[in-house]
């Protein structure tokens, strides 16, 4: 026989993995059962229940709450009224069995207080649909007889557990209620009758509005707005995001998704996008993630670029008044202040949807919940209208005292949060492990390389403990030689995050050879990597920083060999120092736009390096008259530090120049070489 907490989890995960079900955050479930008290033995009712800020479809023991019912149900004899609500969610840890486990949510009173061992409360697309329909009661009566009761909307609190258990109590046929513009909340006397009867309420929501919806809810198709062919779409997005992404992020930067789902660009095509948009979107979950409605681009989709450029600034503009004096008409001395006025969705018709956030996982489940929104206003306007809740509620939840002592529980961000960084020759080495320093310093990292499995391989990696991989790494496959190549990955980087930051240039290769040894194909393969290929990427990602605005850094990993003069080293050691010339020519030239260029010298890296492997590693130790194996041996004992140099110590240098604390420092070369006197700068 499964636990009441093994079938919460079960149930959880598998209403989580639907998204029919539920939003991919959104929602709450419980179990109660009896455990034995650790200190007198006896056996006590309990309660699981998600903890604030979980997720359904990723749920553990770790993620759920622990609280006594007794203690949870005798708060409603000390319920000071609604008015004062909030003041319970403090008493809710007075009702912790043990340790607690995670902080109990704002839903834990319509858990607790509700009469049955399994409640789920969840956020399915119809449900929402019928909860934000005009005539929502009407059609809850019509759709579900008495098995479904209405409940009129309430913020989410201790009363709304009194309000549904009141239903529980007073409907001895019903499985659950629609909460007006909000979702759905279902019951069980077991975890199976429960996820059964949420089931229930949400199929039979969506074949009504399939069986009786209106075949085109959004209107007719507006000339113009038609979804562009998908490589001309492609980009277009591309051209645009860089713009999008430094105005969503004149208050705080952030990370960029880009959604061109048939949901998405159908509702863009349709006459009445703009009118739905404005209306914003109503379930609580929806809005705190997408903010109360999104900036909408009011151009045909082939505009001229340039033209639809000038046009969103002008709307970023009038956006951000407008949220401003949303902020002001409803703010009291009470309320959090303002915390942006940057839009976290932007339509592009033709082109889709650009959704922002602090970090990729955020951006990304915002345009989601965008999706849902998109979903609900179909269902809804299919029966009826879409009426979501008034715009001073959603002030109320959006800056509620509660939601932002959650943001406060918040860790702190990483250095690198919510930057973009491209790594070349990211698959192996140097540019590995810098890949991985960037990731663990809160980046999100394109990891470019030739080969594209050495890509795939370092991306798969970083993204290993991610909700989804592609959040924190992607591969791309790039040759630096070939302009193509390059244009197409920095596009790439663009579509996955919204733009690029940070960039490495580390993509390189070695052939040691003598002068007279020296072919011009080695020569100008060595350039051609080298100097032109990192004169290629500079010159990509920088238009994409410059449309950003947002400043930008650039490091070449050049070498010691840019500086030091060794034997049978001619063309690896010229282009290593067209290379750090080229650090201080465009230092020189894009610090008017806050683009900060350096580099670092390493030398000597034998463990983990791609070059050596690939055979120079056993020409200088032939040159230098030792075993290939005590190659780096040899290296660190001509230093003055001794000390053998790793791909990691080259990676420490990266963040250094970019970690923010060398803010001001731009045409710098670091070297890490534990100390080669004959490479001091002079």
């Amino acid at each position: 026989m499964t636990s009441p907490v093994e079938e919460l989890l079960r149930r959880s995960h598998a209403l989580g993995a639907d998204p029919r079900n539920t939003n991919y955050a959104g929602g709450n479930t419980s179990a109660k059962g009896t455990a034995a008290d650790p200190v007198t033995g006896s056996e006590t009712e309990l309660m699981w229940v998600k903890g604030s800020g979980g997720d359904l479809g990723t749920l553990s023991e770790a993620g759920l709450a622990v609280l006594r019912l007794d203690r949870l149900r005798a708060l409603a004899g000390v319920y000071p009224g609604v008015e004062r609500e909030d003041e319970m969610v403090a008493a809710f840890d007075h009702c912790a069995f043990g340790r607690g486990g995670a902080a109990p949510s704002i839903d834990t009173a319509m858990h607790g207080l509700v009469d049955a061992a399994h409640v789920d409360h969840l956020h399915p697309d119809a449900g929402i649909a019928i909860a934000t329909a005009a005539d929502g009661p009407e059609l809850t009566r019509r759709i579900f007889g008495d098995r479904v009761v209405w409940v009129p909307w309430r913020r989410p609190g201790f009363q709304l557990g009194l309000d549904i258990a009141a239903v529980k109590a007073g409907n001895p046929r019903a499985i659950g209620c629609v909460l007006g513009g909000h979702g759905i909340t279902a019951w069980g006397d077991t975890s199976a009758a429960c996820e059964a009867n949420s089931l229930e309420i949400i199929r039979t929501a969506e074949a009504y509005i399939a069986e009786h919806g209106r075949p085109d809810p959004f209107g007719a198709v507006l000339p113009g707005r038609e979804p562009l062919p998908g490589p001309a779409r492609h980009e277009r997005a591309a051209a645009l995001l860089p713009l999008v992404r430094g105005l969503a992020s004149t208050d705080a930067p952030q990370v960029g998704h880009y959604t061109d789902t048939p949901e998405v660009l159908d509702f863009l095509a349709r006459a009445e996008h703009p009118r739905l948009a404005a209306l914003g979107t109503s379930c609580p979950d929806h809005f705190l993630r997408t903010k109360v409605r999104p900036l909408v681009l009011d151009l045909p989709a082939d505009a001229p670029l340039d033209a639809a450029a000038a046009r969103l600034r002008e709307l970023h503009a009038a956006y951000r008044e407008d949220y401003a004096a949303y902020y002001e008409r409803y703010a009291t001395p009470a309320s959090p202040p303002m915390r942006g006025a940057d839009p976290a969705i932007v339509l592009v018709p033709g082109v889709g949807m650009f959704s922002f956030g602090r970090d990729k996982q955020t951006a990304r489940v915002a345009g989601e919940f965008y999706v849902n929104a998109i979903n609900v206003m179909r269902g809804a306007e299919a029966l009826s209208s879409y009426a979501p809740i008034e715009e001073s509620e959603k002030f109320r939840i959006e800056y509620w005292e509660l939601e932002e002592a959650k943001l406060r529980r918040m860790p702190a961000p990483r250095p690198l949060a919510a930057r973009v960084a491209l790594v070349t020759g990211g698959g192996s080495g140097i540019g590995a492990a810098t890949a991985r320093r960037l990731a663990a310093e809160g980046a999100c990292v394109v990891v470019a390389d030739r080969d594209p499995v050495a890509a795939e391989k370092v991306a798969a990696e970083l993204g290993a403990k991610a909700h989804r991989a592609g959040d924190v790494a992607v591969a791309v496959e790039m040759d630096v030689t070939s302009e193509e190549q390059v244009a197409a990955a920095v596009r790439q980087a663009v579509l996955a995050f919204g733009g690029v930051d940070l960039v490495v240039n580390n993509a390189g290769l070695s052939l040691s050879r003598s002068l007279l040894e020296t072919t011009a194909a080695d020569w100008d393969l060595q350039h051609d990597v080298m100097a032109r290929g990192s004169f290629l990427v500079s010159r990509e990602t920088a238009r994409v920083m410059i449309d950003q605005a947002m400043g930008g850094d650039i490091v070449y990993i050049s070498s010691k060999n840019a500086v030091f003069a060794g034997p049978n080293n001619l063309a690896y050691g010229a282009a290593k120092a067209d290379q750090a010339h080229q650090v201080r020519l465009l230092a020189a030239e894009l610090g008017g736009h806050g683009i900060r260029v350096n580099g670092v010298n390493p030398d000597g890296v034998v463990r983990g390096s791609g070059i050596f492997a690939s055979g120079w590693g056993a020409n200088r130790a032939a040159v230098y008259g030792v075993e290939e194996e005590k190659l780096g041996e040899f290296y660190a004992q001509r230093t003055l530090l001794k000390r053998e140099v790793l791909p990691e110590h080259v990676a420490a240098a990266v963040f250094a120049l970019t970690g923010g604390d060398l803010g001001r420092t731009t045409g710098l070369h670091v070297p890490v070489d534990s100390g080669v006197a004959a490479a001091f700068l002079r």
